[in-house]
């Protein structure tokens, strides 16, 4: 999920990345659970900030069985950055042109960091 502010996106980092690594959050949906619901339930829980004006954005195949990965778009509604222990490192608003170590970019978290610097993280 990219969580856009301003011209800043949310990236946390989760204990098991590489040190120095930063990527959007991710979670799995719950049984009887929507697309949407389980996005703003997953950013609240693993940082306590709180979503609007969610929009699908891709998907991309998982390797684990029956699995598929699927990205959304969010923007900020509120809420201060307060990272769950037991799942995020660190966590904290970004702009395009400060941004940590990135995951791959093949991946499905990378194109949506990559859509938000060609777009809203624009600071030129």
């Amino acid at each position: 999920m990219a969580v856009v502010r301003d011209r800043q996106i949310l990236l946390a980092r989760a204990r098991r990345f590489a040190t120095g690594m930063y990527s959007v959050l991710a979670g799995f949906v719950e049984p009887g659970e929507t697309l949407e619901d389980c996005v703003a339930r997953e950013v609240r829980e693993e940082t306590g900030v709180e979503v609007k004006n969610l929009r699908y954005f891709a998907s991309q195949p998982w390797p684990f069985p029956h699995s598929l990965m699927l990205a959304f778009t969010a923007e900020w509604a509120g809420g201060e950055i307060r990272p769950d222990p037991t799942e995020i490192a660190d966590a904290g608003w970004f702009s395009a042109d400060n941004f940590p170590k990135l995951p791959d970019p093949l991946s499905v978290a990378r194109r949506l960091i990559n859509w938000f610097a060609a777009g809203p993280g624009r600071t030129s």
